[in-house]
């Protein structure tokens, strides 16, 4: 009751209302750093989240202007170029046909050239394999002189043994 009474008066009333500010100043200092790191937080994910929109601008305009080349070619590979074509003079005809002809082995022997590129990383591995595959056709080849050498103890054993 004494603590109730002695509330009542003005000078516990304002020490109440001091005692409040302070806890609520408190609440705030602890609050603030966690509001603050949120919205630091929050703006450096839109800044990134802008910055991937526009890379991924960027490569949609690319893919868009790969699209319409690509249409473009499809069109003029489908239209008939026969009404087109320059006339070539008579003397170029040899000439025209030896280069048809080298075109046409060049475009054969270009899978295996490109096959042959494409197998110069795995070249390597591919030793490691072959140098793997020798040694151990070096053991087996080992392995084979012994049980031929057994063998022919063997025999002769066997010889001996018949003979006797």
């Amino acid at each position: 009751t004494l603590d109730l009474t002695c509330r009542r008066t003005p000078c516990f009333a304002k020490f109440s209302e001091m005692e409040e500010m302070v806890n609520m100043e408190a609440e705030i200092n602890e609050v603030q750093p966690l509001l603050l790191s949120v919205t630091i937080g929050s703006t450096l994910q839109f800044y990134f989240i802008g910055k991937k929109c526009e890379i991924l601008q960027d490569m949609n305009r690319h893919l868009e202007a790969i699209l319409k080349e690509k249409r473009a070619l499809r069109k003029r590979l489908i239209k008939h170029r026969c009404q087109e074509s320059l006339p070539i003079e008579a003397t170029f005809h040899k000439c025209i046909v030896e280069l048809l002809t080298e075109a046409v082995t060049f475009i054969e022997k270009l899978e295996s050239h490109l096959q042959s590129v494409r197998n110069i990383p795995q070249i390597p591995h591919m030793m490691n394999d072959m140098d793997t595959t020798l040694s151990k056709t070096e053991v087996l080849m080992i392995e084979l002189e012994e049980l031929t050498e057994q063998i022919l103890k063997w025999e002769e054993l066997q010889k001996e043994v018949y003979s006797n």
